[in-house]
């Protein structure tokens, strides 16, 4: 495939991304949103080892908190297959975080510090064993790097000329980011409304074809751009190995 697309970054975060891409097919952006979000495989504590609890919480209550911390999940350093241990031990009268959790792998550790497990009371004890395994948003979704993933068409506005003297009223709301004037503007700058950027003109608003505005975030097991090149390179090989099937 030798399709060569423009990627212009509007916003960027480590955990969080706004950025246009023209050159691409509806089919094809829907395809990335889509394997953001089922593709790409993370780390995830699968099951639990319970040494001691004498919280107030069943064994299974936790396992399941535990299992939704997000780890993180450098590319290239583990397989499908591949098990990471992690362990906990806090004793009341405490919180248990997720940064309380120790791993065994120092590449692999929770994205973030300050997830709330449990409040331990006076004289209670959470010890704990871990194993995290790789999978895939498709598979649950607590292995889904992509939290939250979504794109729209880039709106272009064009200016008609002068409003009429007894035009409407109305609001002309749109979101997000649009083109107008050969730049790119984030119409929370105009309160969404474009009768604040153009009070005196009467405006149209167009799709461009083949060019999406896509906001991502990432639940911290990766950086929102290795996320998204993760799943771009997700989508092309299914299509090769399609290709390849169709030719047998």
């Amino acid at each position: 495939m030798a399709e060569t697309f423009e990627v212009e970054f509007i916003e960027s975060a480590e955990q969080e991304a706004k950025f246009l891409v023209r050159g691409i097919t509806p089919d094809l952006a829907n395809g990335i949103r889509r394997s953001m979000l089922a593709d790409v495989p993370t780390l995830s504590i699968d099951s639990v080892r319970f040494v001691e609890n004498s919280s107030v919480m069943f064994d299974e209550q936790l396992a399941l908190r535990l299992g939704l911390v997000p780890l993180t999940t450098p590319e290239g350093e583990f397989e499908e297959g591949d098990v990471v241990t992690l362990a906990l031990d806090v004793e009341g009268p405490d919180t248990a975080y997720s940064g309380d959790l120790m791993s065994a792998d120092s590449v692999v550790e929770p994205a973030e510090d300050d997830i709330p497990i449990i409040e331990l009371k006076e004289d209670q004890r959470l010890e704990i064993e871990a194993d995290a395994v790789i999978g895939r948003g498709r598979e649950h979704a607590k292995h889904q790097g992509g939290i939250a993933v979504g794109y729209r068409h880039l709106q272009e506005v064009e200016t008609l000329g002068d409003a009429d003297e007894y035009g409407t009223d109305d609001r002309q709301i749109v979101r997000g980011v649009i083109e107008a004037d050969g730049e790119l503007l984030r119409t929370e700058e105009f309160d969404n409304d474009l009768r604040n950027r153009y009070p005196d003109k009467n405006v149209a608003v167009h799709d461009v074809e083949n060019a999406f505005v896509f906001h991502v975030e990432s639940d911290g097991s990766m950086p929102v751009t290795e996320l998204v090149s993760r799943a771009v390179d997700s989508v092309y090989d299914r299509a090769e190995e399609l290709e390849d099937a169709v030719k047998l």
